[in-house]
Formats: C-alpha cells, structure tokens, sequence
C-alpha cells in the first residue's frame, strides 16, 4: 500500500486541493444553515458528504 502524498502532486492540482480546503467550510455552514430551514433528503446528504470530507481535509486522509 503506497502512502498518499499531496506533495507529489502536480503544482496545478496541489493549487486546486488547497483551494478546495479552504471552500470547504463556508460550504458546509451555509449548507447546515439551508438545511435547518428546509430539510430534503439530498439536502441532508449532501451536508453529510461535506462534513465527511472536512473530516477528511482536518485530519489530512485528502
């Protein structure tokens, strides 16, 4: 099993999961926000997703 590196990425893509990291929050509070007030079931499951990948971003699995 050969370990995951972001640093071994290309510089373009290593640019792009920075990015992403930083979106990821504002996202999910806006989302968590939408789905207090209207809750549907892709609403729910989306806020699930982010939250597993915030999850993921925090502790450095991505």
């Amino acid at each position: 099993m050969s370990r995951y590196y972001r640093f071994r990425l290309p510089p373009w893509a290593r640019e792009w999961l920075i990015i992403c990291e930083k979106c990821v929050l504002p996202i999910m509070i806006f989302q968590a926000i939408r789905t207090l007030f209207l809750p549907t079931t892709f609403d729910v499951l989306l806020l699930g997703v982010l939250i597993g990948i915030f999850i993921a971003f925090r502790l450095r699995w991505i």
